[in-house]
């Protein structure tokens, strides 16, 4: 079926708007910028996708771009979570910034690399894109490995959070991970027109993500909110 942008061009602007809206508001300020950054690199892989499709056959650097904006988004779902410790945890800030720190190892190398992704074939509402086996064997362990972050220090934090506050904002990060990463692979699993459109797919069920973040960032502000209010006086 043809492609079309509907869906992408929708998302991405929720997605941008929200991020404005975190950005622009009370709350502490790691927390709802790396969450003002996530919201803007799901909205990057979306306007990207749109432009992939709407210049199909000729790709050109856009491919590899889609994959760029995409690959810094597992460090910063776990920087997300190490910003949410208190005390600050060194093995998940450590975790991170190792992340960051293959990010940029392998966005030098997507950038370099022209055959990283040889195609880009879209259909409907996603992409699919063709890898060769050692590429998209070293690209996909390091992006499970970030995912796989995500959810487990979230969840670890959900759970041994003393603070109700701090388990909510926990529990919004782990819920909306799961939420779109499992959704993305049953339908890569049972859809045959989906077969190699995980990254899209995923970009795609990264909206119910993107809802959560918006949640996350509510609490912070109305806790922000809280915070700076003084108290009320009591009567008698």
């Amino acid at each position: 079926m043809q492609y079309s942008p509907i869906l992408g061009v929708a998302t991405a602007l929720f997605e941008v708007a929200v991020a404005v809206w975190a950005l622009s508001g009370p709350g502490r300020k790691d927390i709802v910028r790396i969450t003002g950054a996530i919201l803007l690199l799901l909205a990057g892989y979306q306007i990207t996708e749109v432009l992939i499709c709407s210049a199909n056959p000729v790709y050109g650097f856009l491919p590899r771009l889609a994959f760029i904006v995409v690959t810094w988004l597992p460090p910063a779902g776990i920087l997300l979570a190490a910003r949410l410790f208190t005390p600050r945890s060194r093995v998940v800030s450590g975790a991170a910034y190792a992340m960051f720190a293959a990010a940029l190892g392998i966005v030098l190398w997507i950038a370099a690399d022209p055959g990283f992704v040889s195609a880009s074939v879209c259909s409907t509402v996603f992409a699919r894109y063709s890898h060769t086996i050692p590429r998209s064997m070293v690209y996909s362990g390091f992006y499970w490995i970030g995912l796989l972050g995500m959810v487990g220090f979230s969840a670890y934090g959900a759970k041994a959070a003393s603070d109700s506050n701090a388990r909510q904002l926990f529990s919004h990060l782990r819920t909306g991970s799961v939420a779109f990463i499992v959704p993305s692979l049953v339908t890569t699993w049972f859809v045959p027109t989906t077969s190699g459109a995980l990254p899209s797919i995923m970009c795609h069920f990264a909206l119910i993500l993107a809802v959560y973040l918006t949640r996350l960032v509510a609490v912070e502000r109305r806790l922000a909110v809280e915070t700076d209010s003084p108290p009320v006086p009591q009567e008698g």
